[in-house]
């Protein structure tokens, strides 16, 4: 979706989600194995500290952001629990406990009813030797001590409100009134299998099921085809895990076809068109959206942040009094193309809304924006360090896409997005086409300031136009301006017909400026692969890490 022309689709400006980096996260969880004595800390604190290392990094960065250091052994099950995932004659393999009750008063009078739910802390429980809670230990062997709920009543603001209420109609004589106190047990469940498309719709109908309702959701996918989901639900009446074991395996078996997946990779013709002809692998049911602010808008829709199951997403709607048959086919595309890639430099794709006219995709939230706004909004200026780590998860991010014959056609810095811990991704598909899908590639897509020559010129074109796009976005990152600011975005295609490029900017690394000039090059088949272009830019950051550590020593 083209929002603006040279701008783009961007997401919304950042949040804080605490101070410290995923680095310093790994240092505490690893250090509070150590103070509360884990065997295999204690005994090989280095080879525990690669474990967990690896842990995190098959995970999102997100997932850093639920690790509850009261809980740290929650890490090495969810550890436990991936590594079981790798048989697959135990997925789906999932953990049930019991986490709390809420204590709930209901006052109700006619069609009235006021409620305050108070929790109550999750128990304590031992580990087994590896520092992982077993399916088998069930939470009600474990010692649990439940406050009343009157003692409670004076840490909430709202009962006290509600008991001050009640003994004043009491002495005023309003008796019709009357209080229920009820105790809600609420579970936890973790599941761990293999991503695949559908997967959430799978994990919540199971949930759904045995009469369970989901009041929170943490969904993760590691970088090796796994996911992590996390659950958090009421419904089940008693605190009592064994019968939700019994449940779910019952519930598993009775959808046992479901978790079985294809035998042989399809190719990418197969798989583009499996997605235009079932985009209801990835429906998600708009009523559980919560759409909030809007974020940017195009031409043909708009972008808001939202969020589902508890996650924040990032919701693309498309304005259904301007659909037609062209812009159903695109959203047909972009969904196929979506749902068949999964990358660390990659947007997250989460599912669709495919239901003309309410037409909506659906992606993970980027909540600090654009390389477009980090640069012209907030007029940063990059170091030659943090500038090579952005273009080098880019060139990773296109490699990647490039390696499974998808050609983006609409790469600049408005269509890249940055995570929580500034670790860039490839975003907006909605040009994007597979290479091998038929015919040769002619028709005029992208955007001018970033646009190849033999795209504007209706000339036959291949994966190499996304890398003279690319050089179009290092050099903007370098000089942090717009590419041909002094132009309209006519203008700037026309000069780059006739062989227009920006000007280099002088105080530029040597290296970057040579491939800045590679890159763009007229002729497609001079331009470097990405995956050479990651192995040129790596090197490049290696020699200027070495170069600063060597200043710094004298």
């Amino acid at each position: 979706m083209d929002l603006t022309e040279g701008v783009g689709e961007s997401s919304s400006p950042p949040r804080s989600f605490g101070s410290g980096s995923n680095h310093d996260l790994r240092n505490d969880v690893y250090n509070r194995f150590i103070e509360i004595g884990h065997e295999e800390a204690v005994s090989n604190p280095e080879l525990f500290r690669k474990h967990i290392d690896s842990h995190f990094n098959r995970l999102p960065a997100s997932y850093g952001l639920d690790v509850n250091m009261d809980k740290v052994e929650d890490v090495l099950l969810h550890q436990k629990l991936l590594a079981m995932a790798k048989d697959p004659e135990r997925r789906p393999v999932y953990h049930i406990r019991f986490l709390e009750k809420l204590c709930t008063k209901t006052e109700g009078n006619g069609e009235q009813q006021f409620i305050t739910m108070t929790p109550i802390p999750r128990p304590a429980c031992d580990t087994d030797d590896e520092g992982v809670v077993p399916s088998q230990k069930r939470i009600k062997d474990c010692t649990i001590e439940f406050e009343p709920c009157s003692k409670l009543e004076d840490l909430n603001l709202d009962v006290r409100k509600s008991s001050k209420d009640m003994e004043e109609r009491y002495h005023s004589g309003d008796v019709s009134r009357r209080l229920e106190v009820s105790h809600v047990p609420i579970h936890e469940f973790i599941f761990s299998t293999v991503d695949k498309p559908k997967l959430l719709s799978q994990l919540s109908a199971l949930l759904s099921d045995i009469g369970l309702n989901i009041r929170e959701a943490h969904v993760f996918s590691t970088t090796d085809g796994y996911s992590l989901d996390v659950f958090v639900v009421d419904g089940w009446p008693s605190e009592d895990t064994d019968g939700l074991y019994k449940a779910m395996e019952e519930a598993v078996a009775r959808n046992e076809g479901s978790w079985s997946g294809p035998s042989h990779p399809r190719s990418s013709i197969d798989k583009a068109s499996a997605a235009g002809a079932k985009l209801g692998d990835w429906e998600i049911d708009r009523r559980l959206l919560k759409i909030g602010e809007r974020i940017a808008s195009g031409s043909c829709g708009d972008l808001y942040h939202g969020v589902y199951f508890g996650q924040d997403v990032a919701i693309k709607i498309f304005r259904s009094e301007q659909l037609n048959d062209t812009q159903e086919e695109e959203f047909a595309q972009e969904v196929a193309i979506l749902r068949e890639v999964q990358h660390r430099n990659v947007v997250r794709f989460i599912g669709a809304c495919a239901k003309s006219p309410h037409l909506s995709i659906v992606t993970e939230f980027m909540p600090r924006g654009s390389l477009y706004d980090y640069l012209h909004k907030n007029h940063n200026i990059l170091e030659l360090p943090q500038l090579l780590k952005f273009v080098i998860d880019v060139c990773k991010g296109m490699d990647y896409l490039h390696q499974n014959n998808i050609i983006h056609r609409d790469l600049k810095t408005a269509n890249l997005l940055m995570d929580t811990q500034n670790v860039v991704k490839v975003a907006d598909f909605g040009v994007a086409r597979f290479q091998n899908q038929g015919g040769v590639m002619t028709a005029e897509t992208g955007t001018y300031r970033w646009m190849a020559p033999e795209i504007i010129n209706h000339l036959p074109y291949d994966q190499k136009a996304d890398v003279f796009s690319f050089a179009i976005v290092l050099w903007e990152l370098v000089t942090a301006k717009v590419p041909y600011d002094s132009m309209t975005p006519l203008q700037a295609a026309l000069g780059v017909r006739q062989g227009l490029r920006p000007d280099l900017p002088q105080n530029a690394h040597p290296k970057l400026l040579d491939l800045m000039q590679r890159c763009w090059e007229t002729v497609p088949d001079k331009r470097p692969s990405f995956s050479e272009i990651t192995v040129e830019l790596e090197t490049l950051l290696q020699e200027s890490q070495e170069s600063a550590e060597a200043n710094n020593r004298n």
